[in-house]
């Protein structure tokens, strides 16, 4: 592994890049419900709006689609006019977005706020928030990406009870409504304390910087993209459509240590999710991202499998589903921190936007997608069967692809130094 070393300004920041990282953590917390608790909405939103589930599903693919396929021209805009006011009026929207949602009277107009407003404040949120991060650290770029990244998983923990409840006890609307407002607040409060990466914080053992348009010209771009497409096509399946397959399962009227199985399940979900993210961005900050990777993504791959085998055990059903995740949130520290060590700090936002248009793409496939081929099987067997085998996949290309690809590109680059032309 390459030797890191660091300039000193990465050390002289103090405690500042540390105040920095729990503003981040804070701010990706307040925008993770509208992804991770949409899965309570469908049914009670189904019933009060009379539309059928795969479009419903559509409002779910529809905030994911907008929040990645904005998101490089979100970064631009965080970039150009900084953290604090475009990360502010992100954390607005996505808050706004539940508001207005609760007024919502047809789908089109939950398509409207639930999923473009959602969209587009997550996006600018979350993608602002993991480039700041990955200037801030550059010493510890796997482990930072990860905490923030955590924030947007273990953020539902907090409220997913809660929301439940409130569920139950008065409704969709009232919930969208209350929630919103909290959510709004807590983001933009957040937000009003973050500063912009310093620009001399780097790594001397750092890729050279390249522009975003040098990077779509990197096959070694293109191979990352298809692997998150697969891995996130493979998490959305199961965050969107947890609750019919439950269901289908017998596990939704199940109890579990005395709770409702399936929250019960989602809480877990959403520790392991979270937990996920700083622990393997730490570990491929020491063994490699590729190696990394590969032993992540088969690990959900696996886990998957004894899940579906199992699926009428409701203890086995909620403790694998934890599994499950704890095998895919990693992507979201160790795609945009191989990325950043690939191609540099200075446009570090705007190449993640791009490399985070993928999650959106497997948002059209684990959402109605799912539906649809569940639809014309007639069992979630199929559904989890693709999920495995783009698991398996994906863990495979990291080490037999990706691996010699960044190598083979790393040599490019240091050639010319290490190996100077002999004088004429």
């Amino acid at each position: 592994m390459t030797e890191i070393a660091v300039l000193p300004a990465v050390s002289s920041q103090g405690s500042t890049r540390w105040v920095q990282l729990g503003l981040g953590l804070i701010c990706m917390m307040a925008i993770s419900s509208p992804q991770y608790l949409w899965t309570l909405f469908t049914k009670p939103l189904g019933t009060s709006l009379g539309v059928a589930p795969a479009a419903l599903q559509v409002t779910f693919s529809l905030l994911i689609v907008v929040q990645t396929f904005f998101s490089p021209f979100q970064g631009w805009l965080v970039d150009r006019f900084g953290p604090k006011l475009l990360i502010g009026l992100g954390g607005l929207l996505s808050g706004l977005s539940w508001v207005l949602a609760s007024y919502a009277s047809s789908l089109t107009m939950l398509y409207l706020t639930y999923g473009l407003i959602g969209g587009l404040g997550t996006g600018i949120v979350y993608v602002g928030v993991v480039g700041q991060m990955v200037g801030w650290f550059p010493d510890r770029r796997g482990l930072a990406a990860g905490v923030v990244a955590a924030g947007y998983g273990f953020g539902a923990i907090v409220t997913t009870f809660p929301v439940s409840n409130s569920l139950a006890a008065v409704g969709s609307r009232m919930t969208l409504l209350q929630f919103g407002a909290i959510f709004a607040v807590v983001g933009l409060l957040a937000a009003l304390g973050l500063k912009r990466a310093p620009t001399s914080a780097v790594m001397a053992a750092d890729a050279p910087d390249s522009s975003t348009r040098e990077m779509l010209r990197s096959p070694v771009f293109w191979l990352m993209f298809v692997m998150m497409t697969l891995m996130s096509t493979t998490g959305l399946m199961v965050i969107s459509q947890m609750a019919a397959f439950a269901g289908e399962f017998g596990i939704t009227k199940a109890v579990v240590w005395g709770l409702a199985a399936l929250p019960l399940a989602l809480s877990i979900d959403r520790f392991t999710n979270g937990l996920t993210r700083p622990f393997f961005g730490w570990v491929s900050d020491r063994i490699g991202r590729e190696n990394t990777m590969c032993l992540a993504f088969a690990l959900e791959g696996v886990a998957m499998a004894l899940w579906l085998s199992a699926r009428t055990d409701p203890l086995l059903f909620v403790l694998l589903s934890g599994v499950v995740f704890f095998g895919w949130g990693e992507i979201f520290s160790l795609f945009p921190s191989t990325l950043t060590d690939t191609f540099g700090t200075q446009h570090a936002t705007r190449n993640y936007g791009c490399l985070y248009m993928a999650q959106g793409i497997g948002a059209i496939f684990g959402g109605p997608m799912a539906s649809l081929l569940h639809a014309a099987t007639g069992t979630w067997t199929t559904v989890f069967g693709v999920a495995i085998a783009a698991d398996l996949l994906t863990a495979l290309l990291a080490i037999a692809a990706l691996k010699p690809l960044r190598a083979r590109r790393s040599a490019v680059q240091t050639r010319p130094f290490t190996e100077p032309a002999a004088s004429a």
